[in-house]
């Protein structure tokens, strides 16, 4: 597929984390992710987008499949286990994203936040 025409972000907040995050989409495991709702809307069903690693190099071309909007404390075990973080667990998921949301002065247990289920179309060697 050609993807260099496509958008392309990379997940979390750092090279580190974008690293472990899209190696999780590559893998099968993460299926889902969020970010607060103030942040607007960068996608759309449908939409294709590359997920880049820390150092900016393609890993990945996913599709949107769903978004829903839920408060922070509304994210339920399902969510949770697609986002394919840590143990998969809602525990690790709300401390994961707690200590997340804090760390760029957003975080409120209920504040709006843009949930998207995608689906890996390709990875990029």
């Amino acid at each position: 597929m050609d993807w260099q025409s496509l958008e392309t972000f990379s997940f979390g907040d750092g090279p580190a984390l974008a690293d472990e995050l899209a190696e999780l989409v590559v893998e099968g495991k993460k299926t889902a992710t969020c970010w607060a709702a103030s942040d607007g809307l960068p996608t759309e069903i449908g939409k294709r987008m590359v997920v880049l690693d820390g150092r900016g190099q393609p890993r990945a071309i996913i599709e949107t499949v769903e978004l829903t909007q839920r408060r922070f404390l509304e994210v339920d075990a399902a969510f949770a286990l697609d986002e394919g973080e840590g143990d998969r667990t809602l525990a690790y998921w709300r401390e994961a994203h707690q200590a997340y949301f804090a760390r760029s002065g957003q975080f409120t247990p209920d504040m709006v936040l843009w949930c998207e289920r995608f689906r890996l179309i390709e990875a990029i060697a």
